[in-house]
């Protein structure tokens, strides 16, 4: 699909439409009386500051939804876009699930990024999305996490059944894509039934991780890209136990700022995207994932 035209609209005052006498917009003003002369200088002088506004006096502010595992890593990358853009990026971090809702909602966005690719397909069934800017940009990984000081080791998803582990976090399995794979975990181990009543649910993956790091559960399923700059003890949950967690991004059809969206989507799968993403523990397309 072929982008829409980015050119800036006509401003109200008509200044690109009426041309002006080389004698500067004030010329002729003489043959009126002073109060009209000084009304229109300063109407023409309006006129140009707004146009000077349109062609870009001030920076595109660029709305990105995104899942909380990213948090990190696309504040980071937010931070280097602008400097090298000059596109100030601002984030809605939240799960991936109820990100989806606002946007069906018609919420001002201009980019999704999804922490299952299957959210943006469903967009894209909807007209929601740009097709041709769809694209897979990780896949994420779970890790077990503790604050360290148990009094029972947990080394493998099978630890949290263990009665000295009295609560247990992950996030909500029906809206956010790391909750999901945390349940297919817990059930591929064989612990669902034994672990279910301990479960406590955050709304998104950095909430389940605050509930552990604070100390009000035992142990939490979260995601390795927050678990990497957390202080506690963690390991990393197989992946084989789950689906892939593939995550894909879009640009939103209805966008005001469709080359702007473009221009980040594609930086955060260029060279220097990737760079940041793998740094935060993300398996990046075409690679295989750590066992």
């Amino acid at each position: 699909m072929s982008a829409r035209s980015s050119t800036p609209d006509r401003t109200a005052s008509g200044s690109e439409r009426v041309g002006v006498s080389s004698r500067g917009p004030c010329a002729g003003a003489r043959t009126r009386s002073l109060p009209l002369a000084v009304l229109f200088c300063v109407a023409a002088l309006l006129a140009g500051c707004r146009g000077e506004a349109a062609k870009g006096g001030q920076p595109q502010t660029l709305t990105v939804s995104a899942a909380s595992d990213l948090t990190p890593a696309f504040q980071e990358m937010g931070r280097l876009f602008e400097q090298q853009d000059g596109t100030k990026v601002t984030f809605n971090f939240g799960s991936t699930g109820q990100l989806t809702q606002q946007i069906e909602q018609g919420a001002p966005v201009d980019l999704f990024a999804a922490a299952n690719v299957t959210f943006v397909e469903g967009l894209e069934k909807k007209g929601l999305i740009i097709p041709d800017t769809k694209a897979l940009y990780a896949q994420g990984r779970l890790t077990l996490w503790t604050r360290g000081g148990l009094l029972v080791d947990l080394e493998r998803v099978e630890d949290l059944a263990k009665p000295e582990i009295k609560k247990v976090a992950i996030a909500n399995p029906e809206h956010a894509p790391y909750g999901a794979a945390a349940r297919e975990a817990l059930q591929a181990a064989g612990v669902w039934d034994a672990v279910a009543p301990k479960l406590v649910y955050g709304e998104n993956i950095s909430q389940t991780l605050q509930y552990a790091e604070s100390g009000n559960v035992d142990a939490a399923v979260v995601a390795l890209s927050l678990s990497t700059q957390s202080k506690g003890r963690w390991v990393l949950v197989p992946a084989e136990l789950h689906k892939p967690l593939n995550q894909a991004l879009a640009v939103i059809k209805a966008t005001k700022h469709e080359q702007e969206a473009r221009r980040f989507a594609a930086f955060v799968n260029s060279a220097q995207g990737r760079a940041v993403m793998r740094k935060y523990g993300f398996v990046l397309p075409g690679e295989e994932p750590v066992k």
